[in-house]
This record gives C-alpha cells, structure tokens and sequence, in this order.
C-alpha cells in the first residue's frame, strides 16, 4: 500500500466533553489514563459495565481544552448517556460533536506526510481540526478528525480518497476490531480481543468502571479466545456464525471484507491448527486464523 489514502468513516463520530472537570470525571469511567491525552497524544480506551464487560470502545483526544472521543455513529447516543448518567454535580458539558468528521489515513510514510513520528498515539492540530497515529498500532496508519473544509487539506498533501473496504481490509488483517462490529457488547472481555497490547489499558492507574475483572482476567491468566484475522475460503460466514474443529466449538465470525475477517477463536484450537496446518470449519467454509505480530498469548 505505497500511496496514500483518506477514507471516511461515516459509521464513526464524536462527543466532546467540556469543563474544568473533564478529565477527573472520564478518569473514573474508562480504562486508560485519561490524564495522557492532549493535543500531542491521543489514546485508545473502553468504557465497560460494572461487571467489567465490554459496552464501547472510544479514541481520545483533545483540542481547545475539549476531550474528543470518537465512537460508533449509530450507538454515539447511547454512550453519550451511559456518561451522563454518572456526571452528577461533575462540571463537565457532554454534547455530540458533528463539526468534525472522522477519517482514516493509510499508506507508508503517512506520518511523515503530517509531521508525525511513527509512533502510537503522536497527534497534532491540524486543518482545524486534530490528526494522529493510530494509538493500537503505528502501522494501522493514522485519524484525522476535521470539519468539512478540511478534506480539501487531506487531498493538497497528496492523498486520494480510498473506499471503506479498503481500510476494512487493512485493520482487519492487522487483527483491529471496529466497534461493535466485532466486539459484542455486554459480552466482550478486553483482553481476549487485545486492548492489553493494543495500548487500551494502563495498569497503573487508579479505580474505573469495570477494572475488577479485567484486572482478575490478566493477572489470574483467564484469557481463553483471542481476536484474530482469518482467510476465508468459500462462502464468507455471516457474523455470529459458529466455527468449529472436528465438530466441536472453536469459535464464532466476527466482520470481514472480502475474503479475510475476524473470529473470535478457541486459543487451544488456534494452537492446534497452528501444529498440523489444518483449517477450522464455518458451513462450507474453512477458515485459516493467523498471529498478529503484536498479540502475546
């Protein structure tokens, strides 16, 4: 992927939060340190149940003293509520933010091309808005979010625009879930989909919503399925379909984009498959699960 390409991402949007007490308040709430963010460093968090399981997923940042988060479009409100219902006598304003638009950017040297290093999470303003690298992985490329005018800048510093599947193509095959398109709300453990080594966590901070058990998970060695990119060959499984080995559960279809997606598998299977070069099973379809370089397990 030489050149460069910026895609729109319609399916994702923004809430700001505003006040002297933005930060405290998030802090209390989501998994990573909240305190980290600026305008030169943007992050990857969670905001989870009491009971640790997983509801969003968010990127941080923040420009003219506003916290910045951007989250899935068609489940922005319900977020947007599950914060204000813990604001309380919190001084901090939470409103959805439809100034600026999201967008991915990928290609080798894209950082560069902005005057980012190749380094998770390096932000700056830009365009009247904020650009950074991808905060899971510096070679998932990087976010802007800018208002409309600002696509025109996007384009002066040489990038085309690409199409969804493209981008879906790409953090798919780097094993980097979207939303809830892959990560199953009131379901989904962080660690079995790799917030840990994708920077969503910070381990050092204080108390937060639903630390508890993902906490216990890491360091009881509880995790039993990872998140991993699979090569379809045959019909592409519906997400939520079954994959199984020797008929047995292994799994179950997550997104995909053409003929490669995500499952969650069976780490037992995976390592199975992984010693005979044999394939799981979906329908009519067999599926080849493969390592990130970035996953530990």
């Amino acid at each position: 992927m030489a050149k460069s390409h910026f895609i729109p991402l319609p399916h994702r949007a923004l809430i700001s939060l505003s006040g002297e007490e933005r930060k405290t308040f998030l802090q209390g709430l989501v998994s990573n340190d909240v305190t980290k963010a600026g305008a030169d460093h943007a992050l990857y968090s969670a905001f989870l149940t009491p009971q640790g399981k997983f509801l969003h997923e968010f990127f941080l940042g923040e420009q003219d003293e506003t916290l910045l988060l951007e989250t899935e479009t068609e489940r922005r409100a319900d977020f947007a509520k599950r914060l204000s219902l813990y604001k309380l006598r919190s001084k901090v304003g939470i409103a959805a933010n439809d100034g600026l638009r999201p967008y991915a950017i990928v290609g080798s040297g894209a950082a560069g091309l902005f005057g980012l290093a190749e380094t998770a999470g390096d932000a700056r303003p830009f365009a009247g808005g904020l650009i950074f690298v991808d905060p899971r992985l510096a070679e998932a490329g990087l976010r802007a979010w800018l208002p409309p005018e600002g696509e025109a800048a996007l384009r002066e510093a040489g990038l085309t625009e690409g199409e969804i599947d493209l981008w879906d193509k790409h953090r798919i095959e780097l094993g980097l879930p979207d939303g809830s398109r892959d990560l199953v709300p009131d379901k989904a453990l962080l660690l079995e989909n790799g917030f840990d080594e994708l920077h969503g966590v910070d381990w050092q901070k204080g108390c937060y919503l639903g630390q508890e058990l993902t906490a216990r998970t890491k360091y009881r060695g509880l995790v039993r399925k990872r998140l991993l990119p699979v090569d379809i060959t045959g019909p592409v499984p519906e997400p939520g379909s079954p994959i199984l080995l020797d008929g047995t559960d292994a799994g179950e279809m997550r997104s995909h984009a053409g003929n490669v997606g995500l499952a969650m598998i069976r780490i037992d299977a995976f390592e199975q498959i992984a010693a005979t070069g044999r394939a799981l099973e979906a329908g009519e379809s067999r599926l080849t699960p493969h390592k990130p370089a970035w996953a530990v397990f």
